[in-house]
Parts: C-alpha cells; structure tokens; sequence
C-alpha cells in the first residue's frame, strides 16, 4: 500500500521542522522524513536573526535587513515571514525562551568567552546577558574540560562587557570520569542524586553549591556550563539559586548542546501535537517526477526503496555541514532532488586565501524564487511542487553573519506555509 501525504518535508532540523508544523497547521497532512538526528543538538539553542552586517555587529537586525542582497534568504521571503517564524517559535517554546519582547539583540556569554547576538534565548540564560553590569562568577568542572571558566572570565573582561567577571574550577561532586557525557551530569542534578562528600553523603546539589560558596565574593549572579539538568533545568536551577542566594544561569556549550537538546524537544512535542508523522533513519536516495511536478520520494531501508508520495515536497536538508550540500572535485550538488546549485566552475575560486575572507563555498547553495521553488541554471522553476527552506538555500554567510536559525525559521515557515496551502486547493 503506497504511504500517501499532502506535504511531504525532507529534513529533521529546525527549518523542517518549522515547515512541518507550519503546513499542518494549514490543515494538510504532513510526513517529515529525516536520515540522521536533528542537527539542533549540535547547536547553542540560541536562536539569531542577524548578528553582523559588513562585519559590525548589530543591535537592531531587523533595521538591516533591507539592505542584504537580492540574493539572500531574507529578501527573499520579506521581514513580514521572519517575525512569522519568530511567532511560529514562541508558541512553541513558550516560556522556556525569552526575547520576544523586542527587536533587539540580547549579547549572550558563550563557553569560549565570547558574546553573541541573539534574538531568542533560554531562559536559564537570561540571568548572564552580557549587557548586565553585576559582578558575575563563572563555574567550570575539572571533569568537564570543554568549559575553561577562567579563560572565558578573562575573555569577556578583554571584550569590555560591563561588570567584573571571575572565573573558577571546582570539582563537581561524585565520582565522575573526566570524559563523563554532558548529560551525565544533568541526570545527576536531574535526580539529585546522593554522593560522597567529606562530611558524608549529600545531595548533589547542595554538594556542588558548597563547593562554588567559597569562590561567591561579591559576585551577584553565578554561570554554570550549560549541564543543569536535561528534563528538569528549571527545578535544577531553583535549587542552586535557592542554596546561593544569588541568581545562576547557563553557559551555551558546544556539540552535544542541552540547551539544543531542550529546543528539539519542545518542537518535537508540537509536531506530536499537530499530528506530524516523523519518519526517521533512512536516507532518501531517489525521487519519481514527471510533468514538473515530484511524484514521490523514496528512502533506502536495508536495501529496499519505499516511496513516499506527496502532493508537495519541502526540502530542508541543511547546507554544506549538514550535507545538504555536497561536492566533489568537479562540481556541487544537491544530492537528492539534483538541483542546481550555483557556482564558480573554477574550485580554487570557491574560497578566498584568507582564512577568514570571503569564501564563496559559504553562500552556495540553492537559488530560488520568491516562493521558495528552487531555479535551474536558466532561471526557471525546477519543479513546481518543490520548496526549500534553511541551509539548502544559497546566498547568506550563516556563520558570519549569525543568521543561520533565523533562515531556518523564517524559509521554513513561509515554505510550510505555501506548501500547505497548495495541497489544500
């Protein structure tokens, strides 16, 4: 029996996901195919919009956004769909994330010590905005080398935040090995489990904070790396908060991220809700069409095709890191629709000398039109029932310009939105 969906959405990040709740919220029935785990807990759990415009960093994107190229995602759907997929997130994120409030972007301390400009952020990061003037302590562990907390201390006092910084490493209560997972740690202060301490067993948490109080000084609120808790932060931080008395936030860590982790859960739930059925682990490796229109795609399972029929089709499947763009010697592809993807035929021309020049391989990716179709070379629609949304779409520098989840909220929306209404007519 052939699988038969409206819309069909290839793709588990952040932009497929938001183009499949969009779609079923326009009434259609919504399958979401994806190979591999959302690249959401690879990610900060920040959520920009524009960070840095020729290099400056912004305070107000939206003011900015006018004057991007024709080219880039931005103009291409409007400013009207990126606060649409600002909206789309606050329904689901509700009050796990703060932001909404303004257009301007919060500056949020990161592991490495720098700040970056966001426009939704955790609310377990909101006490440690960079733009706060109190004396603030930073926490690391000794079995938890990715977070140097006295090296990022320094870093932000260089980069002239307001307020003193001071950075410590403490050892975190129990017995854990120095390569512990991430997650180790948040089920510990999750289940606030008991571990030996000099003065005998104790709660983890009163444990750790016993060890952070000799450190306290003046220092009005206090940075723990991003652990505390993985299905209880709040709770977690409450306590800590409680035990201190001062306030405690969370430093965004690098792969594997909790807060990420956090944010695909709360989207997960609102495709649950919105009855999205999710297809997960197998590949899509080829595609029927004819007439301009995709018939089906079809995924690899144990070496067996299964189709996947659709009346429209959204394809999110990330840009060059999340290989949603690929290349060879030769040329760069898009591997499962083989759109055309534009750029220098020369390949010493896909990157600049400079380390951190302008690399054209940072924009490539697909063209489209103003309804997310992606063009062939000539400019003409490639498949009518086709639309991209994220990082599959060219003409933006995500990493330089700190744009990347914006994109992916605001293609994925319009792109959700556009397809849904098409299977409905």
């Amino acid at each position: 029996m052939a699988i038969e969906d409206d819309v069909c959405v290839i793709g588990g990040g952040l932009a497929g996901m938001t183009a499949a709740l969009r779609a079923a919220r326009e009434g259609a029935r919504v399958r979401l195919l994806s190979h591999k785990k959302s690249t959401l807990r690879h990610a900060s759990g920040l959520v920009d919009v524009l960070g840095y415009a020729d290099g400056e960093l912004l305070a107000e994107p939206f003011d900015a956004l006018a004057a991007l190229p024709d080219s880039h995602p931005y103009r291409r759907v409007g400013s009207d769909a990126v606060r649409a997929g600002l909206s789309l997130f606050d329904d689901v994120t509700g009050d796990a994330y703060r932001g909404a409030h303004t257009d301007t972007n919060a500056l949020v301390p990161t592991h490495g010590g720098t700040v970056k400009p966001t426009a939704r952020y955790p609310a377990s990061v909101a006490a440690g905005v960079a733009s706060d003037s109190r004396e603030t302590l930073l926490v690391g562990f000794e079995t938890l080398t990715a977070f140097d907390a006295p090296l990022a201390a320094d870093h932000l006092d260089a980069a002239g935040v307001p307020g003193a910084t001071r950075g410590v490493t403490v050892e975190f209560p129990g017995d854990f090995r120095a390569d512990s997972r991430v997650t180790r740690f948040a089920r510990a202060l999750d289940d606030d489990e008991t571990v030996e301490t000099p003065t005998g067993p104790t709660p983890v948490r009163r444990a750790l904070t016993r060890a952070v109080e000799p450190h306290l000084g003046a220092a009005e609120r206090v940075g723990f790396p991003a652990v505390l808790g993985e299905d209880g932060p709040r709770e977690v931080r409450n306590a800590l908060e409680s035990y201190l008395e001062t306030d405690v936030f969370e430093v965004p860590m690098g792969p594997p991220s909790l807060l990420g982790l956090r944010l695909e859960a709360l989207f997960r739930g609102a495709l649950d809700e919105a009855g999205v059925r999710r297809t997960t682990g197998n590949p899509v490796v080829a595609f029927d069409a004819d007439d301009g229109r995709i018939r089906s795609a079809s995924t690899d399972r144990n070496g067996r095709r299964v189709p996947f029929h659709a009346d429209e089709f959204v394809l999110a499947t990330g840009g060059l890191v999340g290989k949603g763009i690929d290349s060879n010697r030769e040329r760069v592809v898009e591997p499962v629709f083989d759109c055309h993807v534009r750029h220098p035929g020369d390949r010493y021309a896909w990157f600049a000398e400079e380390a951190f020049g302008e690399h054209s391989f940072a924009r490539f990716g697909l063209m489209v039109d103003d309804d997310l179709r992606p063009l062939d070379g000539d400019g003409t629609v490639e498949y009518d029932n086709l639309r991209a949304a994220g990082g599959v779409i060219g003409g933006a520098d995500f990493a330089a310009e700190k744009s990347g989840s914006g994109i992916s909220l605001a293609t994925g929306h319009a792109a959700g939105r556009a397809a849904g209404e098409a299977a409905n007519q």
